[in-house]
């Protein structure tokens, strides 16, 4: 049967030359093809790489870059042009331009600060280190409230969008369309009947499965709502590495909101897998809330193209409270790592006791090093981390730092109950940090994030019998426990580790 199929194929090449020759031409341009094809992805992989090498913010990403550029260029050219960047283009023109006309403003709250004896030169440490990295002042006559979970967070909230006269500033990651979402609708368009102005800005990557119907209604009822547009300009076509990580509400310029929380139910334990939910956030009134409408004024700047006029006269907070507070908003568009300097800045600094809080501990090198000398110092340094992770890649990646977390006397926690999403961190006796930045690579140097340092002895006091019972709700990670999960699980964490400047 074999020899009648054969001697077929050759009678079909005599009766059909031309044919073929045709299959056999194609069969040729097919290989020229993929030849050229794949000099060409070489090609720009190389090309590509050498971007990486000179653009890349750490040696660890570069590494990591060139590597996967180079083996593997028809996965990783394309990667690159939507995650590789680690500047943000167009954002650093427009904050130029926009500096040109809000200049005058921060000028005229820092004199009126400055008469009204509401700044705190050096934060407190004598030194002007903080504010020469954010270009804004430390302030007194604060008052800080700190609220635990949800629970204490969206009442407080929902009652400051209620008492608004003038206008109220809202900015989160995430925003869904659920019950707290339309609870925060509501009150937004409630607002919005009494005349109040609404400024609402959303991360579009964060909110990608946000409903359409629930912005519009926004905007028919007069509120003016806009996504961050991280890919605006030519440049950002592709890139959806950049996200606006920052969780704000500002009313009237008088009191604000900050920290962890984003706009959807698991956030009031609505998630089946991570409830509970443990969140952190600050309610702040005084003279720091103008400081916290700065990167809320560049960001609606970027994403409108319009400025937006604001309460800029500092008040102290009427309760007389007397908290220092210092905002540290961060970026892709700073000149420096910001967020990245100052939490060493911070871990450096602390001389008794660091405690950490984050949902995503994957510290690059220079924090792994100043965590250990801070341990080994003779400070008091605990991590605390979820123990279930709301990502399989992130869960291997916080097992790779136990070994030389705990080599150095590093105590990494791992909270048991339910999912802790907080972004807190306590210095000594007197400094609190709490915010939207998690101690990673993203958000060092990748996202957009707003941090408050409040320092004094009573509200550290305050954070730490909450983290207090953080701890208690947790359980001490060791390296015993790593070796037990197996030689496979290992591995895993250990390749997951390479990932950890990208990811």
């Amino acid at each position: 049967m074999s020899g009648k199929l054969a001697r077929m194929k050759e009678s079909g090449k005599r009766r059909f030359p031309r044919l073929a020759a045709a299959a056999r031409y194609v069969t040729m341009r097919k290989k020229r093809f993929i030849a050229l094809f794949v000099v060409f992805a070489h090609v720009v992989g190389a090309l590509t790489s050498v971007q990486a090498i000179m653009r890349t913010r750490t040696s660890q990403g570069a590494i990591a870059w060139v590597v996967a550029l180079n083996t593997a260029p028809y996965y990783a050219v394309p990667a690159y042009w939507v995650f590789g960047r680690s500047k943000f283009d167009g954002y650093v023109d427009k904050r130029r331009g926009g500096d040109e006309k809000a200049s005058p403003i921060i000028e005229g709250f820092v004199a009126k600060s400055n008469e009204e004896g509401l700044t705190v030169p050096g934060f407190g440490e004598g030194n002007h280190l903080i504010e020469r990295l954010v270009k804004l002042p430390a302030t007194g006559g604060n008052e800080v409230e700190l609220l635990v979970n949800g629970e204490e967070i969206f009442p407080s909230i929902w009652d400051g969008i209620d008492a608004a006269e003038s206008y109220v500033l809202v900015q989160f990651f995430i925003v869904r369309n659920d019950g707290i979402g339309k609870e925060l609708k509501k009150r937004l368009l409630a607002a919005r009947e009494r005349g109040v102005k609404v400024y609402f800005v959303y991360d579009e990557v964060g909110s990608l499965t946000l409903d359409p119907g629930y912005v519009s209604e926004l905007r028919d009822a007069g509120a003016e709502v806009l996504p961050f547009n991280t890919m605006k300009g030519i440049t950002n076509r592709f890139q959806i590495n950049f996200r606006n990580h920052r969780k704000t509400v500002i009313a009237d310029g008088r009191v604000a909101w900050v920290g962890g929380m984003n706009i959807g139910d698991e956030y009031m334990h609505g998630d089946g897998k991570l409830t509970p939910w443990r969140e952190t956030a600050v309610k702040v009134t005084g003279p720091a809330v103008q400081t916290i409408q700065v990167p809320f004024w560049e960001d609606w700047l970027w994403a409108s193209d319009t400025l937006l006029e604001l309460e800029w006269d500092p008040e102290p907070s009427p309760s007389g409270a007397d908290l220092t507070v210092m905002c540290v908003p961060s970026g892709p568009a700073d000149r420096f790592d910001t967020c990245a300097l100052y939490f060493l800045h911070l871990v450096n600094s602390a001389t008794e006791r660091l405690w950490v809080a984050s949902p995503y501990f994957i510290p690059d090198e220079q924090l792994v090093s100043a965590l250990q000398l801070a341990a080994l110092r003779g400070v008091d340094v605990r991590v605390l981390v979820p123990d279930v992770a709301d990502g399989a890649l992130v869960n291997l990646s916080g097992w790779s730092f136990i070994e030389r977390m705990e080599e150095a006397g590093v105590k990494v926690h791992r909270h048991t109950n339910g999912f802790t999403h907080q972004k807190v961190m306590l210095v000594d006796s007197d400094l609190a940090t709490v915010g939207t930045a998690n101690f990673d690579n993203r958000s060092f140097r990748l996202n957009f994030e707003l941090t408050l340092g409040i320092r004094d002895e009573a509200f550290a006091a305050e954070v730490a019998t909450m983290l207090e019972k953080d701890f208690a709700d947790s359980r001490l990670a060791t390296v015993d426990e790593l070796m037990e999960k197996g030689f496979l699980y290992r591995l895993a964490v250990r390749a997951s580790s390479l990932l950890a400047p990208i990811q």
